[in-house]
């Protein structure tokens, strides 16, 4: 049993904090939550009355085994070595709070590493967060995660993410499923940092995306997209996805849609707004090649909007990084700054990765500290409402009970 005394609580769904609390933590459990607990049993007592104490942080879209540098190599990495990419990642998100984490496309481009990586986790082999499973990212040929575009024209490569037309891609939902996915995660748009497609395009058809969403629902699986243009948004909506990841080039129409069907976005700012700055500052000491500069350019002045429009909706937010895509140098708790930088209200930053994220991922265990949840639960020096960067300086970690930070 342990008994913490948070200086400045916050159940991670309330408008603001709610000041000394003490919370009863047994068998990795919260069992207690009041401003006096009684408890006369033998306890280990945590003394936190000097921060704010929160539930741990969920990060709804990373890509633990890819990093910048395979952009355009995948086929040179072993999955031994995504696999180290893993465990590096799932320490760096743990040491900064982040208790749990969606991967959102396994870059093993044949085998299932982030499925290994969860197991691992769960049988206390390595340590990190607790990994929900989206598998490959499944894609059309051509598609956004058709990484094949970097092998000679005359290689006979296999990738088994991709999928064409309605019988092809019911086998590889039903193998993604098989294999161990929690999620379904597919690819309706092209992006930014693929060499050869566009944002705007869609790669698939409205039969094939109704095909991958009933699939995954008659497997009792939610189903998470990649969508940048309005178009396969609108496309992904009409099927009945239940995220949508990026959504950067979005309309207030389309936000409209979503918040009337209760669809959630994970919008990935750090690595839509601050890498278009990046890229296109001629400043900038950072290498970017330049297919990634020239979308960036041209869709430079709809990513504001759309940034614009996000902030003043009410739709659903749930955080994610992107981190993969990023490096795993930064602290995925940027993040936080990026969106507030970016008009979305400091209250509706701390949920998104909070009870919000819980809600996305169907956790009712998770990202509220309140009895009968799981005891996840960080620490930071500083007041985030107040200053938002607090959230980038965690300094207790303790997830289902177990204190792996203080």
């Amino acid at each position: 049993m342990i008994l913490i005394k948070a200086g400045n609580f916050w159940d991670g769904r309330s408008d603001q904090p709610s000041g000394y609390r003490e919370i009863l933590v047994e068998n990795g459990i919260i069992s207690a939550v009041d401003c006096e607990v009684d408890c006369s049993k033998s306890i280990q007592i945590i003394d936190l009355t000097g921060y704010t104490v929160m539930p741990g942080f969920i990060d709804c879209h990373q890509h633990l085994t890819l990093r910048p540098s395979m952009f355009g190599q995948f086929w040179r990495y072993a999955p031994a070595y995504k696999t180290i990419c893993g465990v590096d990642a799932l320490r760096h998100n743990l040491m900064n709070g982040f208790t749990t984490v969606r991967d959102c496309g396994d870059m093993d481009l044949h085998g299932y590493t982030v499925r290994e990586l969860s197991q691992a986790v769960k049988t206390g082999m390595i340590t990190g967060p607790e990994i929900v499973v989206s598998g490959h990212m499944i894609s059309s040929r051509g598609g956004h995660m058709d990484v094949t575009s970097s092998l000679p024209a005359d290689s006979i490569p296999f990738e088994n993410c991709l999928a064409d037309g309605p019988d092809e891609i019911r086998r590889v939902v039903r193998e993604e499923i098989n294999r161990g996915c929690d999620w379904v995660k597919y690819a309706g748009s092209g992006g930014f940092t693929s060499p050869s497609d566009d944002p705007s395009q869609v790669t698939f058809t409205q039969e094939e995306m109704d095909t991958i969403i009933g699939t995954a629902k008659d497997f009792l699986r939610p189903v998470a997209v990649h969508a940048i243009g309005p178009d396969a948004i609108r496309r992904s909506l009409k099927a009945g996805v239940r995220s949508i990841e990026h959504g950067s080039l979005i309309t207030r129409e389309l936000l409209s849609t979503m918040e009337r069907d209760k669809v959630f976005l994970v919008p990935t700012q750090v690595a839509a707004i601050r890498s278009m700055k990046i890229a296109k500052d001629p400043n900038s000491s950072t290498q970017v090649p330049r297919h990634i500069i020239e979308k960036f350019s041209k869709y430079q002045d709809d990513l504001i909007e759309g940034t614009h429009a996000i902030a003043e909706s009410k739709v659903n937010i749930a955080f994610g990084t992107d981190m993969g895509i990023i490096s795993y140098a930064m602290n995925p708790a940027e993040e936080f700054y990026e969106m507030v930088k970016n008009g979305i209200q400091t209250l509706r930053a701390l949920k998104s990765a909070t009870s919000v994220a819980a809600e996305l991922l169907k956790r009712e265990d998770l990202g509220v500290l309140a009895p009968s949840r799981s005891a996840d639960i960080i620490a930071m020096a500083g007041n985030p409402f107040t200053d938002i960067r607090a959230t980038e300086n965690i300094t207790f970690v303790m997830k289902k009970g177990v204190i792996y930070k203080k």
